[in-house]
């Protein structure tokens, strides 16, 4: 038997209702906020990522998916979406769109990773990009816009922890300061943090080793060495948040995973997903769309994992609605009965009524079962004796009644009887 490969799911009936009900609210949401959905290549050339994402990064030495295609080009299933959105930005011109301009992206990503709770090699995103301001009110917009989606989904115990990771100006000093302090353990970290040491000395403080992380415990922060336009740019959006009502947790530890944040950087933490328990993360990049071939524009923006979302909602035990929306079955027996019921079903259909027929043979007592068994609340009954007097029999499942109703006059029977439950419902 073939199975499918490791770190990818088969996603089927019964929890593909689950995706549908969280995308539905991201959708809504977005819309709400006033951000439009943007939708790029699945695989993009690998110099993106290399330029964008930042050659010292574990996504770009050790996690991206890379082959060459039969025009012997490069080319890498994207790993992350914020640099295939700012190739977009600068490619399709749309830096001379109004500013800012809000976009946001459902889709596939692809990382060569250890797989664990929630956490694919094959894996969904959501995510936002807000381009053309670096005013610090989109900062805080793009945190509540999360925010106020995992409450809507109900998530529970989430803490969002926030730092700013400076600016070009203030960044070089603070690299300085890091690599002195830095020098004297350097041959006591991890084999990679020894090769970051000289790339990007910063990542050594987002290592997940306990011995590193020990290691640089007292270590200088970013902080503690923010030029002024960041400190002050830092402060508003803690003041910001602070008026949403937004609960956060400086940590002067962070600094994500990836080279393009400067400036404000955050993740949103939950409990109950494993060792790895970010739910979201994001920041500023000021300087990303330049990076790429483009004209100077400030960005901010974040990414969700569809699979993490599920698997703490699963873990905190929020139930989803996943009813299903089917209304009416048809029951047809006997071979003109079922010329005629067809004919129903398809008129039903075409007036926005979910219904189905049923298509193994099955007699009207297993029609009758299969209705109860999938929760269907009306049977339209067909037979020779109901063809005959140009009826169709009702039968209401939930309170055991039926009735005879003209053939003419069935489909706004229905729709009265469907707007009645939905009603009380």
């Amino acid at each position: 038997m073939i199975k499918r490969p490791k770190g990818t799911q088969d996603i089927i009936p019964g929890v593909i209702e689950k995706w549908h009900f969280i995308e539905e609210q991201i959708k809504k949401i977005c819309s709400e906020f006033g951000y439009q959905e943007i939708r790029t290549p699945i695989f993009e050339y690998t110099e993106l990522f290399q330029r964008g994402v930042g050659e010292s990064t574990d996504i770009v030495n050790k996690e991206m998916y890379t082959f060459w295609d039969k025009g012997n080009r490069s080319i890498t299933l994207r790993p992350e979406g914020t640099a295939s959105v700012c190739r977009a930005y600068v490619e399709n011109k749309l830096h001379g769109s109004p500013k800012p301009l809000k976009l946001y992206y459902l889709g596939p990503m692809f990382r060569y990773e250890n797989t664990q709770a929630g956490r694919y090699r094959q894996f969904h995103q959501f995510g936002c990009e807000v381009l053309g301001s670096d005013d610090p009110l989109v900062d805080a917009e793009v945190i509540s816009l999360v925010w106020e989606l995992f409450r809507r989904l109900s998530l529970k115990y989430l803490e969002v922890h926030i730092n700013s990771v400076g600016c070009q100006t203030c960044r070089a000093e603070y690299r300085k300061l890091l690599q002195v302090f830095l020098e004297e353990r350097r041959n006591k970290l991890c084999r990679d943090c020894q090769s970051r040491f000289e790339r990007n000395p910063m990542r050594i403080l987002d290592c997940k080793n306990t011995n590193c992380q020990s290691l640089t415990t007292d270590a200088p922060t970013t902080l503690q060495n923010l030029c002024e336009e960041c400190q002050e740019h830092f402060n508003r959006v803690l003041a910001l948040l602070t008026a949403s009502n937004i609960p956060y947790k400086i940590n002067p530890r962070m600094v994500r995973g990836l080279d393009y944040y400067q400036k404000t950087a955050f993740e949103i933490m939950a409990e109950g997903i494993g060792a790895q328990s970010a739910i979201c993360g994001g920041g500023r990049y000021d300087r990303l769309v330049e990076e790429i071939g483009g004209p100077s524009t400030p960005g901010i923006g974040f990414a969700v994992g569809i699979e993490r979302i599920i698997a703490l909602l699963e873990n905190q035990n929020t139930n989803i609605a996943t009813t299903k929306e089917i209304k009416v079955l048809v029951a047809a027996i006997g071979e003109n009965p079922k010329i005629e019921g067809f004919k129903l079903l398809t008129q039903l259909r075409q007036c926005g009524i979910s219904a189905l027929m049923d298509l193994t043979g099955r007699g009207l007592k297993g029609q009758m079962k299969y209705a109860d068994r999938e929760k269907i609340r009306y049977v339209l009954i067909l037979g020779d004796d109901e063809l005959a007097e140009d009826v169709v029999t009702v039968k209401d499942m939930i309170l055991g009644e039926q009735e005879k109703i003209p053939m003419d006059s069935i489909i706004k029977y229905m729709r009265n009887e469907i707007d009645k439950t939905s009603c009380s419902d």
